[in-house]
């Protein structure tokens, strides 16, 4: 079975971060697929206080990109299509090290990074009353 699957609320996000830590390598672009106030951003800040980055956390809704640190980046791709991202120069930003959380990313680019051989990830997050469900799988394993 390639998918963990976790169920948590805000008060112990530590727990999926530990999962996610165990399973992911430490090179990931990571899909963060979930409704509007899914928890996408919430995860990311649990994310990046577990790698002891105490910076506030906010989604790059305009701004594209937020780094945290030297391997932590944070995309939010809602408004971008797989050819404006290209046209913008970022997918060059793959190929830094460390973990992409990419929010909104479109099947497009899902398709391009798979078949260029990244380590791609996605976390399915689900609300389930005041929890959530998170689906951890590899895409291209």
């Amino acid at each position: 079975m390639n998918e963990t699957i976790v169920e948590a609320g805000l008060d112990d996000l530590s727990n999926v971060v530990a999962v996610m830590r165990e399973r992911m390598p430490g090179d990931a672009v990571i899909s963060l697929r979930g409704d509007l106030a899914a928890g996408k951003t919430t995860l990311v800040q649990a994310i990046a206080k577990a790698c002891g980055n105490e910076s506030t956390v906010t989604s790059p809704t305009f701004s594209l990109q937020h780094a945290y640190g030297e391997e932590l980046y944070h995309y939010d791709l809602y408004r971008l299509g797989f050819e404006e991202l290209a046209q913008l120069g970022l997918i060059d930003e793959f190929e830094k090290p460390g973990w992409h959380l990419v929010e909104w990313m479109d099947d497009r680019l899902k398709a391009f990074l798979g078949a260029a051989g990244y380590n791609l990830w996605e976390v399915t997050i689900a609300p389930e009353g005041d929890r959530r469900i998170y689906r951890i799988e590899p895409f291209n394993a």
